[in-house]
């Protein structure tokens, strides 16, 4: 797994995942109601299954378990896109913590690293349409909608109606008076 820095936020800490998280994701992503509003996580979600993702995360990717105050609450990362300086982020809580903003920090540390420190000029995301929660974290972190379709979410086993959403990277002020001529 690559990326072995973590991301300190007001109040979590991004950090990479290890081998002995399983049994708190596994524990965390057992509940229905988390895993089934995820793509890839099954249901039940067994402490094999845990250790399994966590083995096979591509290299590429950025995965970090979200701490708060020393106690794994979720994960968020994100995945490079291989034929552009794009990737998607995602995030999963769990049920204990939602509704307390922990979702929109921790997305919104891995947006600030993605443009600031991977050059990352698009960033992409979604979430299933039945899922009005994430539609209110991803509309309070920026993203513009882009769409609608089907994922297959693993939990339910079958394919959902689901939103798609992009971010550009921000143009940094001052550019934007350069582009224009100005200069003051």
């Amino acid at each position: 797994m690559s990326g072995s820095s973590s991301i300190k936020t007001r109040r979590l800490l991004l950090r990479t995942l290890q081998r002995e998280d399983a049994p708190r994701i596994a524990e965390l992503g057992g509940d229905w109601d988390v895993a089934s509003m995820t793509a890839r996580m099954p249901y039940p979600y067994t402490e094999a299954a845990a250790h399994q993702w966590i083995d096979a995360i591509d290299p590429g990717e950025r995965i970090y378990g979200i701490e708060l105050q020393g106690e794994l609450i979720g994960v968020t990362g994100f995945t490079p896109d291989p034929d552009e300086p794009s990737a998607e982020i995602g995030y999963w809580l769990g049920k204990t913590y939602w509704g307390k903003g922990y979702a929109t920090e921790a997305a919104q540390a891995v947006i600030d690293q993605c443009f600031a420190r991977e050059g990352f000029f698009r960033l992409t995301c979604g979430h299933f349409a039945d899922n009005p929660a994430s539609a209110r974290v991803i509309t309070k972190l920026g993203f513009e909608r882009t769409g609608s379709g089907e994922w297959w979410c693993e939990a339910r086993r079958l394919e959902i109606a689901a939103v798609r959403y992009e971010m550009n990277k921000p143009v940094p002020r001052w550019r934007r008076f350069v582009r224009l001529g100005r200069t003051t």
